[in-house]
């Protein structure tokens, strides 16, 4: 399969769950009584243009319809701000008692978290932390960690010197600013002689591919490349080294050092081919059960304090609320074919 046509079949892939879902999980009413009892709950998924992001949509599917949960018309709000609000609006308008979401843009979401807070619906937020406004509960791993576990990784793999391209996030997430600043600290810390330039990418596959390729003209001793988001950069940044004769297995001479973030079956592969080296895996099955767990405990009025999980996993305080921090490990080589990493599993 071609990278374009791959890319196309993802797109599909999430129009067929969004369109499963309201046969599925919704009752078709927005009162309580629709489920069975059970509190109407709004799910708004943030794009349809990354595998990560495409694999949790079928994760949410499968545990809301396991759980018997009673889901509103879930929503998709494509990397849009003004979309997410509208959809909000909706879920406020067909009784929702709780909303997940996963605000793309952490600092714009703001007012419309305020507005929940004033009709009482509590609010999930699913791997990013809105900036400002009260959360019942984020749902999210050390993304801090991520930007230190890629540095590690990459440090080691160029003995402390050369070149890194880090494709970063957008900055206006606090995922991107929280893998960038941890990346960059890091790497002054722990690795000087390596420099690393920085391409802000808005979490943008095209933008990333151009950013790319303009670095390797200009560095063409590149050593390494960092993907803050393997769901949406890996195919495009595979494609480019591959057109420009650059994608040399591990091991060999010319090789470019790749380490991703996200633990999409597609990087899991490109690892057992040596096209990069590792990945962190973000746990995509744990994001679906736990926004949805939470979500149900919201709002039936349960409630939750800082420490330990019985899911290997912290609670921490937040100055907005509370932040579930679960497990994200790195995935190389070694434990690649570990039938534990949801990477492994998913659709099977």
């Amino acid at each position: 399969m071609t990278f374009r046509s791959s890319r196309i079949a993802a797109t599909a892939a999430a129009v067929v769950v969004l369109a499963g879902f309201a046969t599925a999980c919704n009752r078709g009413s927005s009162s309580d009584s629709a489920g069975g009892g059970k509190p109407a709950l709004g799910i708004d998924l943030p794009r349809a243009d990354s595998d990560f992001w495409n694999s949790y949509a079928q994760y949410v599917k499968q545990d809301a319809s396991a759980q018997g949960l009673n889901t509103l018309p879930v929503s998709n709000s494509q990397n849009d701000v003004t979309k997410l609000v509208a959809n909000i609006q909706v879920f406020r308008n067909t009784g929702a008692k709780a909303v997940v979401m996963a605000p793309q843009d952490t600092g714009a979401i703001a007012s419309t978290l305020e507005q929940l807070s004033a009709r009482k619906i509590p609010v999930v937020s699913v791997d990013t932390r809105p900036d400002k406004g009260n959360v019942y509960m984020v749902v999210r791993a050390d993304n801090k960690a991520y930007g230190t576990k890629a540095c590690e990784f990459l440090g080691k793999q160029l003995d402390g010197k050369g070149k890194v391209a880090e494709l970063q996030g957008a900055l206006s997430s606090v995922n991107g600013r929280d893998r960038s600043e941890a990346f960059a600290a890091c790497m002054k810390e722990r690795f000087p002689g390596i420099e690393v330039i920085e391409l802000a990418t808005d979490w943008k596959g095209d933008v990333a591919s151009a950013k790319l390729q303009s670095t390797l003209a200009a560095h063409p001793d590149l050593g390494g490349v960092y993907l803050q988001a393997g769901g949406v950069f890996l195919q495009p940044t595979l494609a480019l080294l591959q057109q420009k004769g650059l994608l040399k297995p591990a091991g060999q001479p010319g090789h470019i050092a790749i380490v991703s973030n996200d633990g999409i079956p597609q990087e899991f592969d490109a690892i057992r081919k040596g096209d990069i080296d590792a990945t962190v895996s973000q746990p995509a099955d744990l994001y679906a059960k736990y926004a949805l767990f939470y979500a149900q405990a919201a709002a039936e009025g349960r409630t939750f304090q800082p420490g330990p999980t019985d899911h290997q996993s912290t609670i921490i305080s937040l100055p907005n609320g509370l932040e579930d921090q679960l497990p994200a490990p790195l995935v190389t080589k070694e434990n690649v074919d570990d039938k534990s990493l949801w990477g492994n599993t998913v659709g099977k």
